[in-house]
């Protein structure tokens, strides 16, 4: 009995051969954008997440105390508060870690050695960057140049430039591609950098990175001790500490062990980036929602191809009925039409999305995506996506069969059998 109702379904959709043509392609195409648009949302977070984990901190040590003074000194329950006016107005303290060989040193001992692979310690500070009738707000961060290897690979991302004429001359530049291209920076230049406070200082161009991350590109690396000295920090005082650790994924109760410990604040690299990624992460459910609506009307295609069957059949239905074939096997029928036209397709969809997606990931050109900077686009190949959108499709186009069969199985064979018009 299987095997005829097989014959039969096949009958039908062979019969009408074009039209059951077009619906699979309908279903192929909805299938393709949808595994297409998928792969780009999905491979745009994981090419994030995989860059930030190989080029920033897994975890950073802030100079930021984790029991700051409270701004109500003194504070009473219920409707009496007592208050002190202080007249001695002081500079608001900047966070900075004091004594960071002592946490480096710690980080040394066996209990920490094995978690945390490399610990880097660095200065912050804002300045304004000049060369001739340009000017230039810039972030300039002081480095360890060995550790800082470690910690972002910088040695590998020189596209221009000498390592070893940065580590000679104590007042060279690496500066990041994005600041080099707006301030028409090459190498060997003469840049002035302004500090907040304290004399300019004349600098040097020894090196041109590129990262892939905008923010990291957006910075320019100098030794540790010219940093130290345009803030005016003495020598045990630095802006934080860069982490590298054993489990980037898995870093949260290492970085809490930390905070206790030190007493300063301890933020992993999901904290860091907590908005990118949950922007990535929305857009891509939005994006996946409404191109969702291409497979529901992939479906209707499938419901309307065996809506015309069922009519143009209900004859020969009512001959199949009249000879012992039960609603139920004539439901069965029609739900495995809409199964194997969804199915044809789907497979066919899935074949065109491994084509779209190569082509996407191989068109050369750069562009921002987001935070990162890339050539060509970032797609995902995980299977899991491919089968997870190729289930759906076939379960939406079985549903759609659903009310063409119930249609089927409701005939009555004396009925049809003696209109005329059939």
């Amino acid at each position: 009995m299987l095997r005829t109702l097989f014959d039969i379904a096949m009958r039908h959709l062979f019969g009408r051969r074009r039209q059951t043509l077009t619906t699979i392609f309908g279903v192929a195409i909805s299938t393709m954008v949808l595994i297409t648009t998928n792969s780009l949302m999905r491979g745009l977070l994981d090419s994030f997440v995989e860059t930030i984990v190989n080029v920033a901190p897994h975890i950073t040590i802030k100079g930021e105390n984790i029991n700051p003074m409270p701004l109500n000194l003194i504070a009473q329950e219920g409707d009496a508060v007592v208050a002190y006016v202080d007249d001695n107005i002081q500079k608001l303290e900047r966070e900075e870690v004091r004594n960071y060989r002592q946490i480096i040193a710690l980080l040394d001992t066996q209990e920490y050695n094995k978690q945390v692979l490399t610990a880097s310690p660095y200065v912050d500070s804002q300045v304004m960057a000049v060369k001739g009738s340009r000017n230039q707000p810039i972030l300039l961060k002081g480095v360890l140049l060995d550790k800082e290897d470690e910690i972002s690979g910088i040695r590998k991302k020189l596209v221009a430039g000498d390592v070893d004429l940065f580590e000679k001359t104590s007042n060279a530049l690496l500066v990041g591609r994005t600041i080099a291209k707006d301030m028409d920076l090459k190498l060997n230049d003469q840049v002035v950098l302004i500090p907040a406070y304290g004399q300019s200082r004349q600098c040097k161009v020894a090196g041109i990175f590129f990262s892939g991350v905008n923010a990291v590109d957006n910075s320019v690396f100098v030794s540790l001790k010219f940093a130290q000295i345009i803030e005016g920090l003495p020598d045990n005082k630095v802006t934080g500490i860069a982490l590298k650790v054993a489990e980037p994924f898995n870093n949260a109760p290492l970085a809490g062990n930390l905070e206790q410990i030190t007493g300063y604040r301890s933020q992993t690299w999901q904290q860091a980036n907590e908005g990118i990624i949950t922007l990535f992460t929305r857009i891509g459910y939005i994006v996946f929602s409404l191109v969702a609506f291409v497979g529901i009307v992939s479906g209707f295609g499938v419901a309307n191809i065996l809506v015309t069957t069922v009519f143009e059949k209900s004859r020969d239905i009512a001959i199949m009925k009249s000879l012992g074939f039960s609603s139920w096997q004539m439901i069965g029928l029609f739900v495995f039409e809409g199964f194997m036209v969804g199915l044809a397709g789907a497979l066919a969809g899935g074949v065109l999305a491994i084509g779209a997606i190569k082509l996407f990931a191989s068109l050369p050109i750069e562009s921002s995506q987001g935070a990162l900077t890339k050539t060509g686009f970032s797609m995902s190949w995980n299977p899991v996506y491919f089968l997870i959108i190729i289930g759906v499709t076939v379960l939406i186009s079985t549903l759609a069969a659903i009310l063409p069969s119930a249609r089927a199985a409701k005939l009555e064979p004396v009925s049809v059998l003696r209109d005329s018009s059939l």
